[in-house]
């Protein structure tokens, strides 16, 4: 062979090679795409970097520790935020007068709710909205997370007529006064109640002061 010919023979032998490794190589992209296909990685919070990469979290639930009570809680219940996160004052006016109210054969004062988080309280702000067609009716039943006693953890509600009515009859000499006429359950302290009375309700929250700020 001479010189000629060999150097005419060279770039076939890399025109060959390229022909076979080309597929080979189409073939292993196609099967690093099919694996990421199969194992996604999990998504990533917006401010993790990629060492903290992990799932995003849900969203927020609204629970017993924003003051959600349990069916059957009572002001003796001591593992319930809504009643263990009430003003100490308040709530040992109320265990006194349930414990004494019991002696009249009332059972145990019932809880639906006590001290709520500002979360809970704008739920339940956004539903009363909902149900009743506007911010304004809304406000006579339900206050701001910035206005509300709940969230304070000055006001506890009270289920059972026979509670609020015991209350309405002796509630004064424990200092617990129903606020608001249309809340017969709705219950805050009045220290000078044992010696003067309640004072007049108002006749719903939005005519409170207090809510007004």
């Amino acid at each position: 062979m001479t010189r000629d010919a060999s150097a005419h023979e060279k770039p076939h032998r890399r025109t060959d090679l390229l022909k076979i490794g080309l597929p080979v190589a189409a073939l292993i992209i196609a099967a690093l795409g099919c694996q990421a296909l199969a194992s996604p990685s999990p998504p990533m919070s917006p401010t993790a970097s990629p060492s903290e990469a992990r799932p995003m979290e849900p969203p927020g639930v609204i629970d017993e520790e924003d003051g959600v009570v349990p069916d059957g809680t009572t002001v003796f219940d001591t593992d319930v935020p809504a009643v263990t996160r009430l003003e100490p004052a308040l709530l040992a006016a109320l265990r006194r007068a349930a414990t004494d109210a019991e002696d009249d054969g009332v059972q145990a004062f019932r809880v639906t709710s006590g001290w709520r988080s500002e979360d809970y309280q704008q739920q339940l702000l956004d539903e009363a909205v909902d149900r009743y067609g506007s911010e304004e009716e809304a406000a006579k039943w339900v206050a701001t997370p910035e206005t509300s006693a709940h969230v304070s953890a000055d006001a506890v509600d009270i289920e059972g007529s026979d509670a609020t009515a015991w209350l309405s009859r002796n509630g004064s000499a424990y200092g617990l006064c129903q606020t608001y006429a249309n809340e017969p359950w709705h219950y805050e302290l009045r220290f000078e109640a044992a010696a003067h009375g309640c004072p007049a309700m108002y006749d719903n929250p939005a005519q409170d002061p207090r809510t007004q700020r």
